[in-house]
């Protein structure tokens, strides 16, 4: 698959941000649509190493609004899914397929971040 220079940018730019790294790699685990609930359990998992339970109910907000107003729109702004606000759903998109490669790359290069990311 050739990437251009502008994907190249894309890829790079939306994984600047950890939170936004992880809802990538659990998408590109996952490989379904998923819930912001979901999305915010990943982000408590891998961010804290805890269920989403223990951790306080102002932390888990301040993710979900992130999620809300931040890395959800900017990934359905590039068309790399598609955010059902009424169901809390978030889904993958066929855009989100053609970059998966580059952005599994990227994610994957994290040291942070232990493969596969999942749920």
């Amino acid at each position: 698959m050739v990437t251009t220079s502008t994907e190249f940018d894309t890829v790079l730019e939306l994984c600047q941000e950890r939170h936004r790294r992880i809802i990538l790699a659990v998408l590109a685990t996952e490989k379904r649509s998923l819930t912001v609930n979901d999305l915010t359990k990943a982000i408590v998992k891998h961010n804290h190493h805890a269920p989403l339970l223990e951790i306080s109910e102002e932390e888990s907000r301040e993710i979900r609004v992130s999620l809300h107003h931040m890395h959800i729109p900017k990934l359905e702004r590039l068309s790399l899914v598609h955010y059902d606000q009424e169901r809390q759903l978030v889904e993958p998109t066929p855009q989100f397929d053609q970059l998966q490669p580059q952005l599994s790359a990227v994610i994957d290069a994290d040291p942070e971040l232990e493969a596969p990311v999942a749920l």
